[in-house]
């Protein structure tokens, strides 16, 4: 399989993007948290599956102030995983129309320059496509 190597300015690592193929999910499950979508990803994500924005939002959402998460799937006590994600094929089932957040993913901007050991260490261990 060829690899996709992706490189961007500010970042101390370069990211395999083939890696996703065999990682098998470790950035959609873990720690409980946010995985932000703006209205348009949401009118998006809602025609992919064929619902109305209104469904969608009901049974996908949930607002958090004046934004909108993905709501997440308890797995174990502090082990989620993102609503979409297939844990019997190990993937996102709307990888196509996933948000920007997910689709931008290891290029956040805590992970934004120089990193320390433990930073280096997380997130290799969340993310195989990490390379130093």
């Amino acid at each position: 399989m060829k690899e996709d190597i992706i490189v961007k300015v500010g970042y101390d690592f370069k990211f395999n993007q083939s890696a996703c193929y065999s990682c098998k999910g470790k950035c959609c499950i873990g720690a409980s948290g946010y995985i932000w979508i703006n209205y348009d990803e949401i009118a998006e994500v809602s025609n992919f599956l064929n619902l109305t924005i209104e469904e969608f939002s009901f049974r996908y959402l949930k607002k958090v102030k004046y934004k909108y998460s993905i709501r997440e799937k308890k797995l174990s006590k502090n082990n989620f995983a993102c609503i979409f994600f297939d844990l019997e094929k190990k993937r996102c089932q709307i990888y196509n129309v996933r948000p920007s957040q997910c689709r931008t993913y290891p290029f956040w901007e805590e992970n934004r320059g120089v990193l320390d050991s433990k930073s280096i260490a997380e997130l290799k261990s969340e993310c195989p496509g990490i390379i130093f």
